[in-house]
């Protein structure tokens, strides 16, 4: 088949030189299926049919209030799914039973493993059956912003320890950043990973009180001025958090230096007071104050939101338009997370999507549970721990082949697309990893991912029903590229797929009209369910396999 000329990447990416000057003014232009599937790809694992009727049928404003609504925290616990090829988990967990709050205990580093990678499938679980919420995405926000990689410390953290960071980053996902980063600077599995719990008076250790500022809230941009003298100072501020020998957090107070603390002129010239005893984990309080009241604590945060949210590229004119005023917000709103991506996604910059659609390139995690939602392909009853505990472990190993594993982000600033600068996102698509997703949406488009008598498969008969037409040959192509692709096609490219796939040569639109017709007439008759399953298969298998499908 002839291959129709698309927008390359490369071509997408020039497109977006350029900015038009709209701001954070409230957007309050046109309301349609481009822009709730902009919002929905960025907020959310996809944008579902389901999901964009939905949408559509309220405001942008309530659109987007809902999207930032809370949800409430699971209910459901990682289970013993590795008790199985004649393992027994040798704390005596039953297969099926969680391992969650049954003791700290792991005898071996094989063990911590098997339930890590139990976390692993239940996080995947999670994010797949996400609600009408950003707080799934946001949580995996905050995942990269606070990278960790639970495989290189099986002999030090317990699996239950990474649980309970889960939580701690979920819970604050969307409330006061403030209030999140104190948070993870007390959690246990954070002490351990960046040796917090070895910091102490007679020995102090720097990593945490590095990272604090250069990775988690000043960052590394032109107007961060700390000075390696501030990190040690932070470094002392910080001994004496320590986790005991059964992996609960507690203050040392033997082991915190109380004399005062001073920092340098880009912190104002700081003291912090030193405190003797319990009061001494207050200077904690005293170190984020001081954090967080710099202006570039804000703006750092912004980038990284914007980068994530929106689009990498940020410039002069980004930075002065934008990224300022955003952070402003941000600081004047005490760290609130909601609001300042409340005034983000009702931008009018947020809709300009001359400039801010089809820039990124979908995350492997993006690319595996948006097409597995907006294709809704059929996943296991959720009352059938076995079958999903395996559906959830294929999407994640396929997202970890693609390069991004949850709980497996090997360096602690993220994974390396959201910070090795100038291309970004742009990483995540090489030649191996390409043909691996071609490869991916072929098997799917077809004989369905198969594995332990589970398959998944994409119906794209179920697709094609929900669309407004699926009767009328050009427009179940425009509505299908509507939810697909964020790059529009050449009028001479859907006539050609148009002639070509649906009506396979034929030169009237009655030829797919009579089939689907007839189909959806009789869905039991073999003859006319393999007429239009065999072409919606080589239309979807051709559109996934196109650049401009990897594109958000």
């Amino acid at each position: 088949m002839e291959k129709i000329v698309s927008t390359s990447l490369e071509n997408s990416r020039v497109k977006k030189s350029f900015f038009d000057g709209n701001g954070l003014n409230e957007y309050t232009g046109s309301w349609d299926t481009t822009d709730v599937v902009h919002l929905l790809k960025r907020t959310m694992f996809g944008a579902t049919i389901d999901n964009v009727n939905y949408f559509k049928s309220l405001t942008m404003s309530q659109a987007v209030d809902e999207l930032l609504t809370p949800t409430p925290a699971p209910t459901s616990l990682p289970l013993n799914n590795y008790s199985s090829d004649g393992y027994t988990d040798p704390t005596g967990v039953a297969a099926w039973d969680t391992w969650i709050n049954t003791g700290i205990d792991y005898p071996d580093d094989e063990m911590n493993q098997k339930r890590v990678n139990s976390m692993q499938c239940w996080w995947t679980g999670q994010l797949v059956n996400q609600q009408r919420s950003i707080h799934e995405k946001m949580t995996i926000f905050w995942h990269n912003h606070f990278g960790v990689d639970a495989g290189q410390h099986l002999a030090d953290i317990p699996a239950k320890l990474w649980f309970d960071h889960y939580h701690t980053l979920r819970a604050n996902a969307l409330g006061n950043l403030k209030q999140l980063v104190k948070a993870i600077t007390l959690n246990p599995a954070m002490l351990i990973y960046l040796n917090g719990n070895t910091n102490k008076k007679t020995a102090p250790n720097e990593n945490y009180g590095r990272e604090l500022q250069e990775l988690y809230t000043i960052g590394k941009g032109s107007g961060s001025h700390y000075t390696e003298d501030d990190v040690r100072s932070a470094a002392i501020v910080l001994t004496g958090h320590a986790v005991d020998t059964n992996f609960a957090y507690y203050f040392d107070a033997g082991g915190h230096e109380d004399k005062n603390k001073s920092f340098s002129n880009f912190y104002g010239g700081t003291m912090i007071t030193g405190r003797s005893g319990a009061a001494g984990a207050n200077e904690l309080d005293d170190l984020i104050t001081m954090l967080f009241a710099t202006t570039e604590c804000a703006k750092f945060i912004c980038r990284k939101i914007y980068s994530f949210f929106v689009y990498y590229k940020i410039d002069d004119s980004i930075e002065n338009t934008i990224i300022t005023p955003l952070a402003q917000v941000f600081r004047d709103s005490g760290y609130d997370i909601p609001t300042v991506l409340s005034v983000l996604f009702k931008s009018e910059h947020f809709y300009n999507l001359a400039y801010s659609s089809a820039c990124i390139i979908k995350s492997p995690l993006d690319f595996v549970l948006g097409l597995t939602r907006e294709f809704e392909v059929k996943l296991p009853d959720s009352t059938d721990m076995p079958s999903s505990y395996t559906a959830w472990g294929m999407l994640n190993q396929h997202s970890a082949t693609l390069q991004q594993q949850i709980l497996g982000i090997e360096q602690v600033a993220g994974w390396f697309p959201y910070y090795e600068g100038p291309v970004y996102h742009e990483l995540w698509i090489n030649s191996v990893t390409y043909s691996e997703r071609n490869a991916y949406t072929d098997v799917m488009i077809t004989v369905g991912d198969m594995m332990s008598m589970i398959t998944m498969i994409i119906d794209p008969l179920a697709f094609a029903a929900k669309l407004p037409n699926p009767s009328d040959p050009t427009l179940l192509i425009e509505d299908s590229l509507n939810i697909l692709y964020r790059v529009p096609l050449s009028d001479d490219s859907k006539l050609y797929l148009k002639q070509t796939i649906l009506l396979t040569g034929q030169t009237t639109d009655y030829y797919w009209t009579q089939a689907w017709n007839d189909y959806i007439a009789n869905p039991s008759d073999m003859v006319a369910k393999e007429t239009v399953l065999t072409r919606l298969q080589s239309l979807y298998k051709y559109l996934m396999n196109l650049p401009e499908y990897h594109l958000s």
